[in-house]
């Protein structure tokens, strides 16, 4: 019987930004990892992971990650991180393209829903946790974000729904929040974006809840941040 006891994440879009610091931060502390990207660049050598180039809306692409986390043996969390802005300028819903939109609703919505499919049962075998990336746009009305922020409020639909059909698992939409990405560059080109905190300084709420574990649900990272600085102050 193979016996892995070392956790395992699967973490798409991980070559950059959030993903790519989750996954640092993750292997800091001796997960095994399997990741993807669309141009993986220096990631497999920088990062103690099976690390698999392609494109999560691919079948063949999810089907090879699958059978990484099948090679491991294991699989306690799921992290579906990779998503698409749409057009930059973001435009209005009245003259979105409506390729364009297919292509965002195919990649930060069903090919997440996906790969929980294929990898359901490694997740239920380790009573494990799915964390789909979600977005202050997926609840807030905010012009030129129909595209994206209505993908978001799909799949943060689509993770309260499987938490209700899968109990045994942890189920999270979390909000990391405004950080200084590529992807956020991109929704405000031309503009100085550099207040913005880096994906790093967002990875520690991420731990934290993973940690506590609580009940599934959708969640900002602000709030775990909040919570840190308010144990620190009590000391």
């Amino acid at each position: 019987m193979n016996q892995i006891t070392q956790p395992t994440a699967l973490i798409t879009g991980a070559s950059k930004g959030l993903g790519r610091a989750l996954a640092g931060a993750l292997a800091a502390r001796g997960w095994r990892l399997v990741v993807d990207a669309r141009t993986p660049g220096s990631l497999a050598n920088e990062l103690p992971a099976a690390v698999l180039a392609g494109d999560v809306t691919d079948p063949r692409h999810r089907e090879a990650l699958a059978a990484a986390v099948d090679t491991i043996g294991r699989l306690d969390l799921l992290v579906n991180n990779a998503s698409d802005l749409g057009p930059s300028p973001l435009p209005a819903l009245a003259r979105y393209p409506i390729e364009a939109l297919r292509r965002v609703y195919e990649t930060d919505v069903v090919a997440p829903l996906a790969l929980v499919q294929i990898l359901a049962p490694r997740l239920r075998a380790a009573a494990g946790i799915v964390m789909n990336l979600s977005s202050d746009a997926a609840v807030e009305p905010y012009p030129g974000w129909g595209g994206y922020g209505s993908a978001k409020a799909a799949l943060d639909q689509l993770s309260a729904v499987l938490a209700a059909e899968e109990p045994d698992l942890r189920v999270y939409a979390m909000d990391p929040g405004d950080m200084r990405t590529d992807m956020h560059q991109a929704a405000f080109p031309g503009e100085d974006i550099t207040d913005r905190p880096e994906p790093a300084a967002v990875v520690p709420a991420l731990l934290r809840l993973l940690d506590a574990r609580p009940p599934s649900g959708r969640y900002r990272a602000a709030d775990w941040a909040a919570a840190d600085s308010a144990v620190e102050a009590n000391r």
